[in-house]
């Protein structure tokens, strides 16, 4: 075994920080100042629920899959979001939903016995840390998981989930899509609902895994049921951030926005993800700084280390390493209604 390093996890926090679509924007004041008072106090107002952050079951629910009250940060335990872990890097399409066949690829492609996973912590790469940023591209447009990737994660009894996207599930599973009390649509980068750019690009049949009543419309009850009702069954809504639901509900924690130097663990080596929410009483999450101790051997050497372009800076710069979130979109519209590449 070679010497062990350390490997940031954690995009950086600010009052610019990237952030949800209707989240405040965090603001950071002084109570103290060097030159007035020989000392320096911060404070900072913000949801909890930006940039690299942990999530707990009281976040979307009420009730977990045993019948418990829906459990807040303080109940869950100390080593909850902290543990043996992997990298499992995701080939997936732009907007792309990812299911269980995608996560059983990645453990064969990388080696990854899933036999070994209980009590494990996961890290997807997607590659979508790369386009952090106040954009469509990072936020309406990008791939993330369902249903069938929830119940992966229970079947396989991991006890964390960490996803480098903007959360556990893929943006029309979420409030952005046509789920959720609020319930957006938000207008996509054509002008049109994001809800009716899906449908153009991947097909009705597709979009219904994000629409309980287009599901419904196209199958029927029964067929919904044996999709989503173990969610309806516990009373949550079965398209509205069901691997949030699928995790939590069976107590396995969340972290999303995973960033930082991400790219340089190799994918399939093991190593210690450390991660630790504050001890809030009633917390429904925390902001965390997320950060690996990996074998050194286990490192990318040609991954250059992470730097940042964003906070009104547009999309992806070379300097920030990663991916033009302009390029991302085309390759994304760049396909016929059937969802074929062109």
């Amino acid at each position: 075994m070679g010497k062990t390093v350390f490997v940031d996890l954690t995009h950086p926090f600010s009052a610019e920080i990237p952030r949800w679509p209707y989240f405040d924007k965090p603001v950071i004041d002084n109570t103290h100042t060097m030159a007035k008072g020989g000392v320096l106090t911060q404070k900072i107002t913000c949801t909890m629920h930006t940039g690299t952050h942990c999530d707990a079951p009281r976040h979307v629910m009420e009730y977990e899959f045993d019948g418990r009250r829906a459990r807040y940060t303080h109940e869950m335990p100390i080593d909850a979001y902290t543990g043996q872990a992997v990298v499992l890097k995701i080939d997936i399409e732009p907007w792309g939903l990812i299911t269980d066949k995608h996560l059983d690829e990645a453990c064969k492609k990388y080696g990854v016995d899933q036999k070994k996973l209980k009590g494990k912590i996961i890290c997807l790469n997607t590659g979508m840390h790369r386009l952090f940023d106040d954009t469509k591209a990072y936020y309406h447009y990008a791939a993330g998981t369902g249903i069938e990737a929830g119940k992966w994660f229970v079947k396989n009894k991991v006890k964390c989930v960490a996803m480098d996207s903007q959360a556990l599930d893929h943006p029309l599973h979420t409030a952005m899509g046509n789920n959720g009390m609020t319930r957006m649509n938000l207008l996509g980068a054509t002008g049109k609902p994001i809800t009716e750019e899906y449908i153009e690009l991947f097909g009705e049949e597709a979009y219904a895994k994000f629409d309980k009543f287009t599901y419904i419309k196209l199958y029927g009850e029964k067929a919904y049921h044996d999709y989503a009702g173990d969610l309806e069954d516990i009373g949550v809504w079965g398209t509205w951030e069901p691997c949030h639901k699928e995790m939590l509900g069976h107590g396995i924690v969340g972290v999303e926005n995973l960033g930082g130097d991400l790219d340089k663990i190799i994918p399939g080596r093991w190593f210690r993800f450390n991660c630790f929410p504050l001890r809030w009483y009633l917390g429904d999450g925390s902001m965390a700084r997320v950060a690996a101790e990996v074998d050194e051997k286990d490192i990318d050497p040609s991954v250059p280390d992470r730097t940042y372009a964003y906070g009104g800076t547009g999309y992806g710069f070379p300097e920030g390493n990663g991916d033009s979130g302009l390029e991302y979109m085309q390759r994304l519209f760049n396909r016929n209604k059937k969802g074929k590449k062109k």
